[in-house]
Order: structure tokens, then sequence, then C-alpha cells
């Protein structure tokens, strides 16, 4: 991503970019450009593939698009002139609203299309929202497929390519990031987390959020419980 601070310049090819306006590029920015106002000065932002998908999977896939430019602006700003004690995490924090404001914005689907490489993006899209919806349910690859269109290997190629990871896994994440929340905010028991998320074998749930979170269900949320006490 890459931000115009200060002056306008003209891309090749491409119109011309003035003060506060970004575009998007899964490529290097050109290395000859045109200044046409000065003192120019810009701001490049990377994301990985891996950071838009963890804010995807989390966002309800039920928004209405907003022009979130005024927003985006502020956290580059934010970026830009860190606090003293301003760490990591905040930093990561950042970024990640700025990936929310580009995924919920006006451009939003351009923007998933464009970075994350979605193709047949209206059906992909399409499942990948149904799964965040009915992730709780049992149900295969076939049966997405099936609802797609497309045949199994198809399908299931071209949602990895598009997602990062196959729809089982995208499905497993889901379930468990919320049974962390019922763990931690509604103070579930493991069991109970693992079967209103839609486990049937408390042991695989036991193994899943060990692999995710690096540490099992008690362990994990006593650790995170601990930590918030003594700040």
């Amino acid at each position: 991503m890459y931000l115009r601070l200060q002056g306008s310049i003209q891309l090749p090819d491409l119109k011309e970019f003035k003060p506060a306006e970004y575009f998007i590029s899964t490529m290097d920015s050109p290395k000859t450009v045109k200044i046409l106002e000065k003192p120019f000065c810009a701001l490049s932002v990377e994301f990985t593939n891996n950071e838009i998908i963890n804010v995807m999977l989390e966002i309800d896939s039920k928004f209405t698009p907003k022009n979130n430019d005024e927003k985006i602006l502020n956290c580059i700003l934010k970026l830009l002139k860190p606090e003293k004690n301003t760490d990591k995490f905040l930093i990561n924090h950042l970024k990640r609203e700025i990936i929310f404001c580009l995924i919920t914005g006006k451009n939003g689907k351009e923007f998933i299309e464009k970075t994350v490489k979605f193709q047949n993006s209206n059906e992909i899209y399409k499942i990948n929202s149904w799964i965040k919806e009915n992730f709780k349910t049992n149900f295969s690859v076939e049966d997405l497929a099936k609802k797609s269109n497309m045949s199994v290997f198809g399908f299931h190629q071209k949602f990895k390519n598009a997602i990062g990871m196959d729809p089982i896994q995208c499905q497993k994440k889901l379930r468990l990031l919320e049974a962390r929340k019922l763990l931690l905010n509604d103070d579930k028991n493991v069991t109970d987390a693992a079967i209103c998320v839609g486990y049937e074998s408390i042991s695989q749930f036991v193994r899943d959020y060990k692999k995710i979170f690096g540490l099992a269900p008690k362990e994990d949320i006593l650790k995170i419980k601990n930590r918030a006490r003594n700040l």
C-alpha cells in the first residue's frame, strides 16, 4: 500500500495521485515516477497474505462497505508518529486496523481480489461467507464444491489459493477462535466450549487448540487471565 503524504506524482500508465490518496499494489512500486508537486513525501506499508486472511476470518461477513479513507489516514499518521511507549503489539494492531478498513471499505472486494488472488472471486467469496456463518455445522469439501458448481479438485485448489488454507482448515480456525472466546468471556469449561463450536471429540479439540494457540485450553486461558491481572 502506497500513501501520498505531501506533493503529487504521476505513475507510469496510472492516474495522478495527490496528497492523502493511496493505491494498493501487488508488486514493487515503479522506480521512475514523475513528481508533479514538490516537496514530495510518500509512505509504503506492506501486508502479508496471512495478515489479510487472519483479519478476514474475524470480520462479520454481513457488513456494509463504507468510506474508510479518513480512518486509514489516521492509522497511518499514528504509525508515523508513535507515542513514546508504543510497542510492537500496538503497531501490529494499527496494521490490522488498516487492513480491516481496506476490506470493509468502498473498494474492499477489489482489495481482496488483488492481494489474496481470488479466482472465481464471487463464488469463493460467497462460500467463505457461508463457512463463517455455518462453521459449527459439519460439512465436506464435496458439499461446498456442489454449492459453487465446481469439481471437488478445482474448488479445493481455488479456495486454498484464495484464502491461504483449505475449507476444513478455515472451519477449524473459526471454531477454535470462537471456543477461545467462550472459554475466556463466558467461563465455559473445555467440554462445553468444544461441543458448542461443533467438536464431537474433546481430545481432538484439545489437540487442535494447542496446535493453533500453542497451549492446551486451560493453560492458555489461565495465562491470558494472569496477564490481565498483572497489567
